[in-house]
């Protein structure tokens, strides 16, 4: 078909706007400035991303009511800025079509769901002028968009750290450029391992889920399925929990008769992942060197040999690594090796303790209730949040530690829930200073007393002197003065 049609450059330059929204973070607060400006917004009631909505889709039905909302009519310049105006409008159209099959697929497990609207999008898209391949490819990746969604918008609060936390799950799955993701990496994130650091209890495993379950799944045209469920893509291992002499056999498999005991041939998580799915190696702190050295090579070459086996099977998955322990003190000591590290460290994200969360934003406290509540009760209405917040005001001491960060927070909605009343760990100590930037705000600091406080302050989130010395450029010796430094 020859070209006949050409944008106008305001067209053009809307359709450039839709385009930079589509791919910015949703986490992020540019996406509800460009949202702002899509709408047209310069104050009123409709929500900013509902009003952007409406006016793609105004645009869109005004060249299809005159014949050109049709990609093959246009130079590819023109057609690239309007494809991805095509794109954002149908995504929106079919949003709640995509929750549904997530919920589904939820209760479904590891049996890929049908999904009846499939035909309906491609058939749209194919009008449109997309190529068949190329409206499977965005069927995908709009599942993987909404799905990614959901699950990061399940971790919960309203504090800066969670705020940056959502942020950084959405670029660890779809990168800080999404466009570059959509057309060049969707199918080589493999090769982008993940460590996540923090405290016990601060929600690694949710966080480490929200990217194993949010990765590119393809479409299969013949069964109106996608290739896999998202609940098989991710499988977890907890590398604390087993003896050293069996950890090597969870997670490589093992030939029959390689050991004592072994009557049968055994399966690794390795060899489970499938295609696009991910592995979550949870406590990696923990592993012995000659473990980790054998990880080192599925990293480093995408093969394993099951123990007992010269046999080398691929690796088609997603490595992701938590722990609680300090890393950099480890490596000093040359029990985690730094090869390894480096491996591992594609990227490293940081999840806040909820001390941190409610010393940043104490009204964060509220959505973490209300989230937790949802999932013990089913439900979370306004006034058994606040009937929770309340008995946990009345006998808990205002500078409550948290030490067990959310997972005690859940347990200590439970016990409310039973007695009504919740009193704390008994073996927590309340700290006694109030947060750095309240006293900075108070201005009653000395700079000493601020130093002391910041570093205090570093150590417990990251466990090692060397490490706080790394981030304020101290040496270690000064460090721990300032940290053992009571006031």
């Amino acid at each position: 078909m020859s070209v006949i049609e050409k944008l106008t450059s305001e067209e053009r330059r809307f359709f450039e706007l839709v385009s930079a929204a589509a791919f910015s973070n949703p986490f992020g607060a540019e996406r509800d400035r460009l949202d702002e400006q899509l709408a047209g917004l310069t104050g009123g009631s409709r929500p900013q991303l509902q009003a952007a909505i409406a006016s793609v889709r105004e645009r869109i039905r005004t060249l299809q009511s005159v014949g050109k909302a049709n990609l093959p009519l246009y130079a590819p310049e023109d057609r690239k800025a309007l494809a991805l105006g095509l794109l954002f409008e149908q995504f929106h159209l079919y949003i709640d079509q995509f929750d549904r099959l997530i919920q589904e697929q939820i209760k479904a497990g590891d049996e890929p769901c049908a999904v009846p609207f499939s035909g309906e999008l491609l058939t749209r898209l194919r009008e449109f002028g997309f190529k068949a391949d190329e409206a499977r490819h965005y069927f995908a990746f709009f599942y993987q968009l909404r799905r990614a969604f959901f699950f990061i918008s399940q971790l919960a609060g309203t504090s800066p750290s969670m705020c940056q936390l959502r942020c950084n799950l959405w670029n660890n799955i779809f990168t800080h450029q999404a466009q570059r993701y959509e057309s060049a990496l969707w199918d080589r994130m493999e090769d982008f391992s993940t460590l996540l650091l923090g405290e016990t209890g601060t929600g690694k495993g949710a966080a480490a889920a929200a990217i194993g379950r949010s990765g590119y799944i393809p479409f299969d045209p013949k069964t109106a399925r996608f290739a896999e469920s998202f609940t098989r893509n991710f499988i977890a291992i907890n590398l604390s929990q087993f003896p050293e002499n069996l950890i090597e056999s969870e997670l490589f498999g093992h030939k029959k008769g390689a050991f004592t005991g072994a009557v049968d041939n055994h399966q690794g998580i390795l060899a489970r992942c499938v295609p696009h799915g991910a592995i979550f190696l949870d406590e990696i702190g923990d592993v012995t060197v000659p473990v980790q050295i054998k990880l080192l090579k599925v990293l480093q070459e995408r093969s394993f040999s099951p123990v007992g086996s010269h046999v080398n099977k691929p690796f088609r998955g997603r490595i992701i690594a938590a722990t609680n322990r300090p890393l950099a003190e480890l490596r000093r000591q040359g029990s985690f090796r730094d090869d390894f590290y480096y491996r591992l460290c594609s990227d490293v994200i940081e999840v806040p303790p909820l001390r941190q969360q409610l010393a940043e934003d104490p009204a964060s406290l509220e959505p973490l209730l209300k989230s937790v509540l949802q999932r013990i009760l089913g439900q979370a209405e306004p006034d058994q949040v606040r009937d929770i917040r309340s008995a946990l005001q009345q006998h808990l001491p205002s500078n409550y530690p948290w030490p067990g960060n959310v997972r005690e927070l859940e347990q200590a909605i439970r016990r409310t829930l039973l007695s009504g009343r919740y009193t704390g760990d008994p073996f927590a100590t309340p700290t006694a200073q109030e947060s750095l930037p309240t006293l900075v705000a108070a201005g009653e600091l000395s700079a000493r007393q601020l130093l002391s406080h910041y570093c205090r302050q570093l150590h417990q989130r990251y466990g090692s002197y060397e490490e706080v010395a790394r981030r304020t450029g101290l040496d270690r010796r000064t460090v721990k003065k300032h940290i053992q430094d009571q006031d």
